[in-house]
């Protein structure tokens, strides 16, 4: 299986260095980090990213605005509302919208 390219957005520095942290503790996962909607345009539109966590500090509008992005890029891009709760949770969040669940 090839390398799944997740981009993690938050507003929170601290927050989203330890999703990237825990992302890339999974093999097969490679995270890219987005401090700002900016930043998580550009990342998107330069890279092939499968799934896209839209963390804290991301508001409704800026989490629609990048779904819809993601929809022009690819529709295959899966956008994930993550909310916190531990690795746990993470991991299980991941995993089941990746086998479309």
């Amino acid at each position: 299986m090839s390398q799944i390219n997740i981009l993690a957005i938050a507003n929170h520095p601290e927050i989203l260095e330890t999703i990237i942290r825990l992302i890339n503790q999974n093999e097969s996962w490679c995270g890219l980090p987005a401090g700002s909607l900016e930043e998580a345009e550009e990342l998107l539109r330069l890279n092939s990213i499968d799934l896209v966590l839209l963390g804290v500090g991301v508001d409704e509008e800026a989490g629609e605005r990048i779904s819809s992005l993601c929809q022009s890029i690819d529709p295959r891009i899966v956008c994930l509302r993550h909310f916190g709760g531990g690795s746990g949770l993470l991991y299980s969040e991941i995993r089941h919208a990746l086998v479309g669940g």
